[in-house]
């Protein structure tokens, strides 16, 4: 038996699997404690579903996606809008250090990744699907790479980059306060005696359910989307036409990094909190749909090279974090504090970072310089970096 939704069926139950993702995650500890996505929760449930009834052979289920590439072009186009030169330089010398750092973070693990395929006689791309895609990218690069991966001839690339996704958002907050707490003890470094303020200086979007709403602003904010979304084709057409392979995002991505500078330049203030809002909630629908597609049975057949090129990968984080970024940063508890805060985004995402130096923070006292630099180049900078770093190996290897 087939089970085939529509595009208003698809979102309607798109819609329930998220909210059945929130749900779980605000009642299992576990879930939050890693920070994992609800759309993840919800859309890895929904796979394992499909998968059930694949290999029983009671249905298949078809849904129709036809909105899931918009949903993720929105969603990196507001990530190019936080692209500000202006406010990397007044981040100071620290954020353009951190920014260098994981940039090669970034470039070890695709060279990682490509080295343990071609070691077990996988395609080299496939090594991607293990690399910075889905850790310093995570799911929402994992959904937007898997995709133009398996596009090229990589069978199953969608499946391995989400689990990996997956696997990292976990290792990270694991490995992150393990390796700081050994820095501080091995090193005998000196703390704070006491906590500080521990507020973010930095306009890092929370939810916040009483968030006042205005018709005008949002209006302003999704027009600035879809006018980025409306040149970036352009830009994207013009790329494919040098014959070079990259996702479809990128055109989208470049042209508001360009609006956002034009507007710095004359001092125009862009509706930030709503681009980021709009950009949010497409990535929430973006994750569910694209998790709710996943072909887990896909996985079978790399079950073991997939786990050692995943351990591999978390030894390289943890070599990093220890060895290069405790040293870059100062060889000081602060630096300790960023090499937790590293693996934190480095193998999951920005709030794993912050969830990982909150754990030190609370115990050894507070670390300003790591609190404003760790979010600003993991949420403004680093997914931008990673894209184009994916694609130039996407380049070199196709």
């Amino acid at each position: 038996m087939e089970l085939k939704f529509d595009i208003f069926q698809t979102m309607a139950l798109v819609t329930l699997v998220f909210y059945m993702g929130q749900y779980l995650k605000n009642k299992v500890s576990v879930l939050s404690k890693y920070c994992i996505p609800s759309p993840v929760i919800g859309g890895i449930i929904f796979a394992i579903v499909v998968l059930i009834l694949k290999v029983t052979n009671i249905a298949t289920i078809s849904l129709d996606t036809t909105l899931q590439n918009i949903f993720m072009t929105a969603f990196f186009t507001s990530i190019g809008f936080t692209a500000s030169i202006k406010i990397l330089k007044k981040g100071g010398i620290s954020v353009a250090i951190f920014l260098l750092l994981s940039t090669l973070l970034v470039i070890s693990q695709d060279t990682l990744g490509v080295s343990l395929a071609s070691l077990f006689n996988l395609d080299p791309l496939l090594g991607l699907a293990t690399a910075s895609i889905p850790m310093i990218g995570g799911h929402g690069t994992a959904g937007s790479f898997g995709p133009l991966l398996e596009s090229m001839g990589i069978s199953g690339a969608t499946t391995v980059s989400f689990a990996s996704a997956t696997f990292g958002l976990v290792m990270g907050s694991l490995i992150g306060g393990i390796i700081a707490k050994n820095l501080i003890e091995r090193k005998n470094l000196k703390t704070p005696k006491e906590s500080h303020d521990k507020s973010i200086p930095v306009s890092d979007f929370h939810e916040d359910n009483k968030a006042l709403l205005c018709n005008n602003r949002l209006m302003k904010g999704i027009s600035l989307i879809f006018i980025a979304m409306g040149l970036g084709s352009i830009i994207s057409g013009l790329i494919q036409a040098l014959g070079l392979t990259f996702p479809s995002y990128i055109g989208a991505m470049l042209a508001a990094a360009i609006i956002r500078n034009l507007c710095d330049m004359r001092n125009i203030t862009l509706v930030e909190k709503e681009i980021e809002t709009i950009g949010g909630i497409s990535l929430s629908f973006f994750l569910s749909m694209a998790l709710m597609g996943l072909k887990l049975w896909e996985l079978f057949d790399l079950a073991i090279p997939m786990i050692i090129m995943l351990i591999g990968q978390t030894a390289l984080m943890a070599l990093f974090a220890y060895y290069i970024t405790f040293r870059v940063m100062g060889k000081d508890y602060e630096a300790a504090v960023f090499a937790s805060g590293i693996c934190g985004f480095g193998m999951g995402a920005t709030p794993n970072a912050i969830a990982n130096m909150d754990a030190l923070t609370s115990k050894f006292g507070f670390a300003p310089n790591a609190y404003f630099t760790v979010p600003i180049v993991g949420c403004l900078f680093i997914d931008f970096v990673n894209s184009t770093i994916i694609t130039l190996f996407i380049n070199i290897l196709h």
